[in-house]
């Protein structure tokens, strides 16, 4: 009787022995980058495309290299621009590129942490000179 007894104690506060869900594994994605259709390359194409297509070059001062920070956000939506190095008329000229950019349509893969959504940075340059820039189409 006494082992019957201590059998079923056993049962009643182990709970390992009586349950039968065993936790699902965690399936984690893994970090990636913010990434558009086509790659940055196709990007680069469709950006110049669209600078060509609204906007006159020739009305800054634009020659060399430039640096341009967009912000994709968590929607894969292009948020924010800066563009690097500073040039005469930046204010219009941001908002020329600006104006640019929201013209491609096609929306970005946005950046992934830890298996969630995050905003991101990219940073691309293209080399300007008064005339034409480093893409010709």
């Amino acid at each position: 009787m006494a082992k019957y007894l201590f059998i079923i104690t056993l049962l009643f506060f182990c709970p390992q022995f009586y349950t039968q869900t065993k936790d699902a594994p965690e399936i984690i994605q893994p970090n990636r980058r913010a990434e558009f259709p086509g790659g940055e390359k196709a990007f680069r194409e469709e950006f110049m495309k669209m600078v060509h297509a609204y906007v006159d070059i020739t009305a800054y001062a634009v020659n060399g290299k430039f640096s341009f920070i967009l912000t994709i956000d968590e929607r894969g939506k292009m948020s924010e621009l800066k563009i690097y190095p500073k040039v005469r008329n930046d204010t219009e000229f941001k908002q020329d590129m600006n104006f640019a950019m929201k013209r491609i349509k096609k929306k970005w893969k946005p950046a992934i942490k830890d298996g969630v959504p995050v905003s991101s940075d990219i940073i691309f340059e293209i080399n300007f000179t008064s005339d034409h820039s480093d893409e010709e189409y």
